[in-house]
Order: C-alpha cells, then structure tokens, then sequence
C-alpha cells in the first residue's frame, strides 16, 4: 500500500477535524478535476456482488458483555453481534455526528482502539465516550494490525480516504470512511476499483443523506407518484464560509485543500447525493463558476443545469461567499405535473392545484447517521446490502467534477454508463433490516398534517 507514505505523514500532522460535512441547522450549511468519467472503463469484478456478501471476521458474540440502549427503540435481540471497531481520527465529525450515534447502538458496536495524530485530541474523545486511553493507538498502520478490530471508522482529510481504506482492506478490516471517496476523479474511480477487489469485505462511504429519515419520506412519497411526472427541480444553498473557531470551516486544510473544487467537493457531494436520491442520475452537466471567498481553496460559486435519466431537467446552485447574506430557505423544489414538492430541513411539503397543503415532518432524527452504521452492521453481518456504496459516491462526486470540468472547457458533459449502468432510481430507498415501514424500530417519527393554503 503506502504509495502515499509522505503525503499521509504530511495530512496527518494537521489533522484537527475529519472530512467535513453538512449539519442539520437551518439552512446554513458549512461546506462539507479534470475530467470526469470515461466511458471505455471496464466494470471491475465483483462490483455488484461485494456489497451484500456477509462477513467472514470474527464479532463479538453476547458473550462479550452487550451493554443495552437506554431511550432508544431500535429492536435488538440477545443474538445480535457486535463489531469491534477502530476509530482512525477523532476529530469533529465523529465528537458531533459519528460519536452520538455509536452510544445510541452500543449492542452492535464496541470501541476497541482509536489513534489520532493529536493526542490532545485523542485525550478529549477519551473523555467524551468513556474510552479508556488504553485504547488509543499512536499509529492507524498498529490499529489495522490488532486482532480486536474488526472493522474501522476513517474521519480524515479527503486525500487520505483512499490511501488509508487500501490499508485497511489490505488488513483485512471492513471499512466506513466519510466522504467523498477520493479527492478528484483519478482517486474516485481507483477506490471504485479498490473496493470491488474486496468483496469478502463491506465498504460504506459515509453519506448520510441518502439515510436522512426525511430525505426518504419525500423519496418514498416521489416513488408514489404523489406530484406525477417530475418534469423540473430547482435548488439553491447560499451561506456565508468563513474560518469559526470549534466548527467545520476552521480546519486547516480546507483553507488551502489538496483536492479539486475545495467546498464544493467536500459539501457538494451532500447536495448531489440529495439529488440523486430524488431524482435518480444525471446524464449530462454544464457549470459555471466563480470566486468570492479569500479564506477558502477553490471557487466560492458553483451552478450545475443537469438533465436526467428520468428526462427531468434541473437547476443547482451553491454560493459559499466571505461576505455575509441574508437568510435563504434553502429548499429543492420538485415541480410535478400534478403538484410541486418542497424539500428541505424544515420538513417536506406538497402542494396541490386546489390549495391544500401536505406537510411531512420527521421529528427525532439525526441527519442520517444514525442509520448509516445500522445498515454498515447489516452488511457486515450479511442481513442486507450497503447503500451508500463506493460506486454512488463516486456518482455523487461525478455530477460536482463534471459541473467544474464544464466551466473550465465550455462545454457540456456527459455522465459515463460507468461503473454502472445510469438509472432513474439510482439509489435504494434504505429501510432498517427485515423492517416493512421506513421508520420501523427508529427512535424518528413522522408527523403529517394538510391544511388550506
């Protein structure tokens, strides 16, 4: 593996905060080349058959002390099995969205060995989780080699996710590795190929809004027809970026990063995500950009006319400006020939020709990530198939690499039929295992009202 032993080194040394991503507060989002795909790329072996194979390693039987969830309904039974798990960085993904979901499910995962270049760091997750320090590793490469591990968390800068996974399955450990899966295309696509050359091993990329409780009421609510025919889709996400102590847009390397696009590969692969669990693939991109921050590495602005599989076309923008705005709703809109849909944080709304109004709202959710490591433990105990996997990452990341190839030739790109076929249900509608209802043994539940407008 160590084709990157100086760049890691190098990454690691800065290592205050992992991959970033895009919080669930109002609709201010802190964001989270060259070519793009080529069509003449084979499928690599076992690509389709990797996911849902069951695991080969050795869990944690209820023998091994399972502590139980205190509040929390998910069903559990005294056979489930825990994975013993390695953190590698413990920065403020996992202090903020990682860590609040591995206490809710401490029958189905143990914290055996953690490492972070910064012990301070590693001291303060220690105090936080109620690890022991006899835990922490100096090194991720000794944390890969302990026979306590059976799978692995990488909450890391974007140019270490591809090196650091190799080693990983290189170990022998399954892998759940924040976003996006490479830092251009050239990466995107070899950890397509990486994953597929491991298919005893589960890989999941840790994009939570394919598993957004509310993300996928709207999905199911799209799946029933309930506009009609999707014929347009527009989308705007406007905040202000600048370095703030103690969250996402302080961390170093997002000032000056080491992958293309800078916020709109980091946070964008959210927003593209979002867009393709409503609206299945793109088939082609046309982008313009522009630059209006100083504190950030790569162009503030970002806008995409997309065209669907479906025949839907679309508009998305993003703006990540130094300046302050005023406050924008931030929501899709999703126009129908039946009825427009609305789509955002503050809950889901239909609006119909007569004047009603639907409203969907999803209380009790977390933004996702919680339901990422219960289906990351499904797949690895063989109960189901991962969704977010390698190959939809790389989608997500295509649809953002083709927008800044676009704007940088002038030209429109098409989306390549690789490694997968492009499809109008592009990603699978999770739902927890053996569950009929998509918030079946989940702590959300949903609230549905109809008024008059």
């Amino acid at each position: 593996m160590h084709r990157a032993t100086s760049i890691i080194a190098f990454m690691l040394d800065r290592i205050d905060n992992p991959s970033f991503v895009c919080l669930p507060t109002h609709n201010v989002a802190e964001p989270h080349i060259g070519g793009v795909s080529d069509a003449h790329l084979s499928l690599p072996p076992g690509l389709v058959h990797h996911d849902a194979v069951a695991s080969r390693s050795r869990l944690a039987g209820p023998e091994d002390d399972i502590a139980t969830n205190e509040g929390l309904t998910l069903t559990t039974t005294q056979d489930t099995q825990q994975i013993r798990l390695g953190i590698i960085g413990t920065g403020l993904a996992v202090e903020k969205l990682h860590w609040p979901a591995l206490k809710q499910l401490t029958d189905r995962y143990r914290v055996t060995a953690f490492t972070n270049r910064s012990r301070p760091n590693a001291e303060r997750f220690a105090a936080y989780s109620g690890t022991p320090m006899s835990a922490f590793v100096r090194n991720y490469e000794d944390l890969l080699g302990r026979d306590d591990v059976d799978a692995v968390l990488i909450s890391l800068p974007i140019p270490l996710n591809l090196p650091v996974t190799q080693a990983a399955l290189e170990a022998g450990k399954h892998v759940i590795c924040e976003k996006p899966s490479g830092a251009n295309a050239a990466e995107g696509r070899a950890f397509v190929e990486l994953s597929a050359r491991y298919p005893d091993l589960t890989v999941l990329i840790a994009e939570n809004a394919f598993y957004r409780d509310d993300l996928r009421i709207a999905r199911s609510l799209l799946d029933d027809g309930r506009i009609g025919r999707i014929h347009l889709a527009a989308w705007r996400q406007v905040s202000q970026l600048v370095p703030r102590e103690g969250q996402f847009s302080s961390t170093p390397w997002r000032h000056d990063p080491g992958y293309a696009g800078g916020p709109h590969l980091d946070a964008g692969v959210h927003h593209t995500a979002q867009l393709r669990l409503l609206l299945g693939d793109a088939v082609r991109v046309s982008g313009e950009t522009q630059d209006a921050n100083t504190t950030h590495g790569g162009p503030s602005d970002l806008t995409l006319n997309l065209r669907f599989v479906s025949g839907a076309v679309g508009n998305y923008t993003a703006c990540y400006p130094e300046l302050p705005v005023p406050s924008e709703p931030g929501e899709m809109r999703i126009y129908g020939t039946e009825a427009v849909m609305t789509t955002g944080w503050r809950g889901t709304k239909i609006y119909r020709p007569d004047g009603t109004v639907e409203t969907y709202k999803v209380e009790g959710a977390d933004g996702g990530y919680l339901n990422e490591f219960l289906n990351f433990h499904e797949a690895v105990l063989g109960q189901a198939p991962v969704v977010s996997t390698v190959a939809q990452s790389w989608r997500n990341m295509e649809i953002i690499l083709g927008g800044l190839d676009s704007a940088e030739r002038g030209a429109v790109v098409e989306i390549a039929s690789w490694p997968t076929e492009l499809s109008a249900a592009a990603v699978p509608l999770w739902r927890p295992a053996g569950a009929n209802g998509l918030l079946d043994g989940l702590p959300a539940t949903l609230n549905r009202t109809t008024a008059q407008e």
